[in-house]
């Protein structure tokens, strides 16, 4: 909850720095802005899992502290060449807690948003390699 609420005021910190009227001074500031403001992972991977209206999650999304447990190991394993069947098998990275489930079919959905947030550069390749198997 607290990376959330830090994640949002800055969020909000920048949106009120931005909107600020003077001339020069802000167009300044948006030249040396970049393209993209940088967002803690976690918050850009909750957000794209409520975004994505998972049936797994159709009467709420489980805590994200459970959550963001999953995408850095998953990145981590596919840096060490692993596949998402061995994740999700003999890697024991399948996305579930104590009190919450997912769907196989909507696994692969979270696996995907979490790469996405957490390592882009693997998004291309896990993409391919679950549409060949058929699951994406």
């Amino acid at each position: 909850m607290r990376r959330t609420v830090t994640a949002t005021c800055l969020l909000l910190a920048g949106l009120v720095t931005g909107c600020s009227g003077g001339g020069q001074e802000a167009a300044d500031s948006k030249a040396s802005a970049s393209a993209s403001p940088s967002v803690d992972p976690v918050v850009a991977f909750m957000s794209s899992v409520e975004d994505a209206g998972l049936n797994s999650y159709a009467t709420g999304i489980p805590p994200y502290q459970e959550m963001e447990v999953f995408p850095p190991k998953w990145c981590t394993a596919l840096d060490a060449g692993h596949s998402a069947a061995w994740m999700f098998g003999e890697g024991d990275l399948y996305p579930w807690g104590g009190t919450w489930g997912t769907e196989k079919t909507d696994a692969y959905q979270v696996l995907v948003l979490g790469v996405k947030a957490y390592c882009p550069q693997h998004s291309k390749a896990l993409a391919a390699e679950l549409r060949d198997a058929g699951v994406y």
